[in-house]
């Protein structure tokens, strides 16, 4: 398979479309219905030209290339990374043997099943961001916007030629149906829940990039170790193309704590809303939301799906290579933290291979942290004694065996009435919401940015900040 992109053809690609003449009128003919689809759910702000990165080889150098692009003109075509040709099953019943480069006839349902719902994700999150571009606080930062959803866009390319190219018939009508669903439909929602939920303003956005993005990351992870290699080879690719978006949401809420702590420090007080900052406690709020949004993508704790889909070698652990044990986790044992009727914790010893979601959690929960130390050092090195926290695992939770209690972000199991109570102190308000939307006025000036966010430190592509990345 090559490296470099062929972007002569219709559709570009690096799979040799061309020789498979059947697949390539069927990818031709779903084009314009992504076409449409990207004009009637896409970026509402029209513009003439953004400064966006193409990839031009699925290389490791040199991947990428920069210019101005009309978004509706964008390249979106199909990726994937370089074959090895020794690959072997890493993990499962049938670790040790080569890769599949064809379907098993057995685990045809269960791999659709798994390609869609990972589809579906990703026109998803660009629907939700639509109407972002009209508020934007800054030419970077719009740029970035346009960046992300020309990328979701080809991450849903990616994965409607897997069904296009290996699932017959029935593929291609789950590919019709990716731009049939859409983001907070009453009828046709998207499959998860966190892609249903509202992205109205840019400091959502942020935390979307952060923590939902970062789902998005470590389920490709899993993905990546699939014994169907055009799979793993996909995910591959599609995770070098989302380690931006979640740079976007790792430096764009550093920017927004940045400011306020800037306001903080300026006017000698926490209450910064009436001098056009975002207040540390609406931030902690929306990075409670996000977060336990987020978590809820894992599913539950406990999963024969997940189990079976293990031992099957469709989808593996995060890193599977490089765990030091046997790959099979028939024999090993893991804990879980249940929460009582009675108000307390216990914890159950299970098989490990029944809390494969559960260990992936964690995987996440610990990167997470990782931006929460950023965003504290921010404020310590302001000499701001505020400190954000991720809740605990079992707050606001509607998937699992937490989704029946009530459970406060210190972990403390409490009545409905309390939580109740309490709800306004750790979930965004519709006053909080309000607010924040009201910070939320456009700023396309080169050079200029809303007096609500930080600008960056440096901007893209070696480009300073003030570099007409948008032409409006």
């Amino acid at each position: 398979m090559p490296t470099r992109i062929d972007y002569d053809a219709k559709i570009p690609n690096n799979v040799e479309l061309s020789d498979n003449r059947r697949l390539q009128r069927a990818l031709e003919g779903w084009q314009p219905k992504f076409m449409h689809w990207w004009a009637e759910m896409g970026p509402a702000l029209e513009t003439q030209g953004v400064y966006l990165r193409t990839a031009v080889s699925v290389g490791r150098e040199g991947w990428a290339h920069f210019d101005h692009v009309v978004p509706q003109d964008y390249r979106w075509g199909i990726f994937l990374a370089e074959r090895d040709p020794d690959r072997r099953i890493a993990f499962g019943e049938h670790q040790g043997e080569p890769a599949w480069q064809q379907v098993p006839g057995e685990y045809r349902a269960d791999l659709q099943r798994l390609i869609v719902i990972q589809g579906d994700t990703e026109p998803a999150s660009v629907e939700q961001q639509k109407l972002l571009g009209l508020t934007a606080p800054s030419l970077y930062d719009l740029r970035n916007l346009f960046q992300v959803n020309v990328e979701e866009g080809r991450h849903l390319w990616a994965m409607v030629y897997l069904l296009h190219a290996y699932f017959g018939k029935e593929g291609r009508e789950e590919a019709e149906a990716l731009l049939y669903r859409n983001s907070g439909s009453p009828d046709t929602p998207r499959i998860l829940g966190a892609f249903n939920e509202e992205t109205a303003d840019w400091l959502a956005f942020y935390m979307f990039t952060y923590f939902t993005d970062r789902d998005g990351k470590y389920q490709l992870g899993t993905l990546k170790e699939s014994a169907f290699d055009p799979l793993s080879r996909t995910c591959e690719f599609m995770l070098k193309e989302e380690a931006h978006h979640m740079f976007v949401g790792t430096t764009g809420v550093d920017r927004v704590v940045m400011r306020s702590a800037e306001l903080i420090r300026e006017h000698d007080t926490t209450d910064i809303a009436s001098h056009g900052g975002i207040p540390l406690d609406i931030i902690q709020r929306y990075l409670n939301f996000h977060y336990t949004v987020s978590l809820d993508l894992f599913g539950s704790e406990t999963s024969t799906n997940a189990a079976n889909y293990y031992t099957a070698g469709l989808k593996g652990r995060w890193m599977e290579t490089r765990r030091k044990d046997d790959h099979q986790l028939t024999d090993d044992a893991a804990t879980l933290d249940k929460p009582q009727p009675d108000g307390t914790w216990t914890s159950e010893e299970m098989q490990k291979i029944l809390l494969l979601n559960l260990d992936l959690r964690r995987e996440y929960i610990a990167d997470c942290e990782s931006g929460v130390k950023r965003w504290n050092k921010i404020l310590t090195d302001a000499g701001i004694d505020f400190r954000f926290r991720l809740p605990h695992p079992g707050f606001n939770r509607k998937v699992g065996i937490n989704s029946g209690h009530h459970i406060t972000p210190d972990g403390t199991i409490v009545d409905e009435a309390t939580w109740e109570r309490n709800r306004k102190r750790w979930l965004p308000s519709s006053e909080d919401l309000a607010f924040v939307r009201s910070l939320m006025h456009p700023v396309y000036e080169r050079g200029k940015i809303a007096s609500w966010v930080a600008p960056p430190r440096q901007g893209i592509n070696g480009k300073p900040f003030d570099y007409e990345y948008v032409y409006l």
